[in-house]
């Protein structure tokens, strides 16, 4: 008897079944790998965004708005940007504790992660300056020459030669930048605060920030020294000017007396 010959198999079934194998395969990855990056970031930034409109309803809607948009109580918050919620809550001046020509800085009741989260949602408002980079505010690289002279010309006639503060009108005042953190002092100057213009990358670019920031923190350090001995709080002439009155001519009138003193002894006897 004749063998059966075996069936011969179409030229295009290898490459059927290698078709099928990857779709199946791509199906299982699609099911089981994790997300990709990005997808990733777009759900925690939409997280983040939810949990601070949450936060932002409870203890900022009641001055700002539900929505930001603001009211007789307190200014709107659409285009402020993430730096501002930033600075403002960071450093406690938000919630304000009440109302007054200016809302000074006091410990804050927001932890690092409700911050971010208060900061993603009024962020989503519209669009304003985003939380700095550590690299932005860095002193590393900075010019501290150049940022004294910066300082001088743009914020001493407030905050004083070292930062150390200033009053101003109608109750108002320059606070000083003595142990503020770096950041804060980048972000007030990106978004201006208060009574406190702003310096976009038109007025001061972020290179000019930065070296303002190693500036305050060179004048205003742990290991500063002042050659010229007691800085009488860093005032100037005013303050140095009434220590000499005071102290000087507290001293004069003193020898004087002695020396009337003595001179009366010497006639009697």
């Amino acid at each position: 008897m004749k063998k059966l010959s075996a069936r011969r198999r179409h030229p295009l079934a290898a490459l059927v079944v290698l078709l099928f194998a990857l779709a199946v395969t791509g199906g299982l990855y699609a099911a089981f790998a994790p997300a990709d990056k990005a997808q990733a970031d777009d759900t925690a930034q939409s997280l983040a965004i939810k949990e601070g409109k949450k936060l932002f309803a409870v203890g900022c809607a009641s001055c700002h708005g539900t929505g930001g948009q603001g009211t007789s109580d307190g200014p709107s918050l659409v285009g402020v940007g993430a730096a501002a919620v930033d600075f403002q809550v960071g450093t406690g001046r938000m919630p304000a504790q009440q109302p007054g020509a200016q809302v000074p800085r006091k410990k804050n009741i927001y932890n690092n992660a409700e911050i971010d989260q208060l900061a993603a949602y009024v962020a989503s408002l519209g669009a304003g300056p985003a939380v700095p980079s550590k690299d932005q505010y860095s002193p590393d690289g900075a010019d501290v020459g150049k940022g004294g002279e910066l300082f001088r010309t743009n914020c001493a006639q407030c905050h004083n030669f070292t930062g150390k503060g200033g009053a101003l009108t109608n109750g108002k005042f320059a606070p000083t930048l003595e142990g503020v953190d770096p950041k804060h002092i980048y972000e007030a100057m990106e978004t201006g605060p208060q009574n406190m213009p702003s310096f976009g990358d038109g007025s001061l670019s972020q290179e000019n920030k930065k070296d303002i920031v190693a500036y305050l923190g060179a004048v205003n350090g742990d290991d500063t020294e002042s050659p010229g001995g007691l800085d009488l709080g860093g005032l100037g002439p005013v303050s140095e000017g009434l220590f000499g009155y005071i102290f000087g001519l507290g001293a004069l009138v003193a020898v004087a007396i002695w020396v009337a003193a003595r001179t009366t002894k010497a006639k009697k006897s």
